[in-house]
């Protein structure tokens, strides 16, 4: 009866705050079709996907990524802690056997005079506490949830470095690119120099004239400089990726490297289909459950405990008419808490928040990847329409080079009318790399998004 008082004083759990509740509409703003345009959608992402790119390069470097990250090394390190963690957890539910063993000598004054003495003791003692109130089963059960958020932030962390790796080659394979379109030209303004400079020997045209051609070279040799610099930075940050310090990698022959490149197709999916493929969602919603399971065995402290233990060994004294002693001990305890000035109630009340905490956590890391891959799909359509005016643009440029050209020679037009037409060709190349770029990096996110093909380890 008084065991039946005492479970009556130990809180109601609390139901979850209304709010942290969260729901996913049941189809994109942006269809898979929408994003691809004339690309047909993919059904599913690959555990592979980045090797549908179709670099062999860029394979390798995902690799060497996957095994020798610094962030992925401390992220498989906390697993096995949590593993350690949920190992601790679980032994607590098994009784304890301990062994001991002592010496004790001394000398004692008798009728017989001084005697000295000698005692040998050895036992074991074996200690348990019943799990009345699972309180030991729940937090065994909050150390296993802990341990596959664990996981799954492993997972999340993999495929992060696998994302940032290869936009990074993107980003290399692109600088490079444009570095290429620099030096080329480089190459077109020294020619288009020197007929400046002999047309100014001749009195074609003017000092002034001469003196903006020779600006416009410097400018695009300006640009070629910083280019080199921008790319040995990408370099030393996929270096880093990597565990390569001082990572070199040549550009491409003929431009071919951004290129060569292939963009990958969108995958036709649901928001419902996030829950299951996002590994950051998938840790959230352990650690809510872990949460919950540590808060019941919260609860379960308010209730008595009860501890059994045992004890034999065996007892020598020296003495030559004095055969060992057997010793032995069995017993049982209770423990009930009757007072401590809201101890237990403080720590229940913060368990309560902590687990109100974890809802909050799942409902963001929910709201945030529909977000991402909303983002990503609308960017896909965005990007595609922003090539589509960039490819016909840089067309256009290039017959209005061709016809300033022609117009300079047959003496219709200035020399600043071509530098003008160059000028506007160079950026409008640069601006259908950096878009390609854009389109390339956009697809990774958008797989990051969905997951990676990620699914939860059985």
């Amino acid at each position: 009866m008084a065991v039946g008082l005492l479970s009556a004083c130990a809180p109601l759990p609390r139901p979850l705050p209304q709010d942290a509740e969260v729901s996913l509409p049941a189809r994109w703003t942006r269809t898979a079709q929408e994003a691809s345009r004339s690309q047909p959608p993919s059904a599913a992402i690959e555990t592979g996907w980045w090797r549908q790119l179709g670099d062999t390069e860029l394979d390798a470097l995902v690799a060497q990524a996957l095994a020798h990250n610094s962030d992925l090394g401390a992220a498989m390190a906390r697993v096995e802690q949590a593993r350690a963690n949920f190992a601790s957890a679980e032994a607590a539910a098994w009784p304890s056997l301990n062994a001991s063993a002592g010496v004790q000598a001394g000398r004692n004054a008798g009728a017989a005079g001084m005697a000295l003495t000698r005692s040998t003791q050895a036992g074991l003692q074996a200690s348990w506490e019943p799990d009345l109130w699972q309180r030991i089963t729940q937090q065994s059960q909050a150390a296993a949830q802990r341990l596959q958020a664990s996981q799954a932030d492993r997972d999340a962390v993999a495929l992060a470095v696998t994302a940032s790796t290869v936009r990074g080659y993107i980003d290399l394979r692109a600088l490079q690119a444009q570095r290429e379109i620099a030096v080329r030209t480089v190459q077109s303004r020294r020619q288009s120099l020197a007929l400046a400079q002999e047309q100014r020997r001749v009195g074609y045209i003017s000092q002034w004239q001469l003196t903006q051609a020779e600006a416009e070279l410097e400018g695009v040799q300006q640009q070629v400089a910083q280019l080199d610099g921008a790319i040995q930075q990408q370099l030393s940050a996929l270096g880093v990726l990597l565990g390569q310090p001082g990572l070199q990698l040549p550009p491409a022959g003929g431009g071919e490297g951004l290129q060569a490149l292939q963009l990958l197709p969108v995958p036709d999916s649901l928001p419902s289909q996030l829950l299951e493929r996002r590994a950051d969602i998938a840790s959230a919603r352990h650690l809510l459950l872990a949460a919950d399971h540590s808060l019941e065995a919260q609860r379960a402290a308010f209730l008595p405990q009860v501890q059994l233990s045992a004890s034999a060994g065996s007892l020598l004294v020296n003495s030559l008419d004095y055969n060992p002693a057997t010793l032995w001990s069995l017993g049982g305890s209770l423990l009930a808490p009757l007072f401590d000035a809201g101890r237990r109630q403080a720590q229940f009340d913060a368990a309560t928040a902590q687990r109100d905490q974890a809802a909050w956590a799942y409902r963001h890391a929910v709201l945030s990847a529909f977000a991402d891959v909303e983002t990503a799909l609308t960017g896909s359509v965005q990007l595609a329409r922003q090539m589509d005016h960039a490819l016909r643009r840089r067309d256009v440029l290039q017959r209005s080079l061709a016809h300033a050209h022609e117009r300079y020679l047959a003496g219709y037009a200035s020399y600043l009318e071509e530098l003008d037409a160059q000028r506007n060709l160079f950026q409008a190349e640069l601006a259908v790399v950096q878009l390609y770029q854009a389109q390339l990096s956009n697809r990774v996110a958008l797989y990051q998004a969905l997951g990676g093909g990620w699914s939860a380890q059985p």
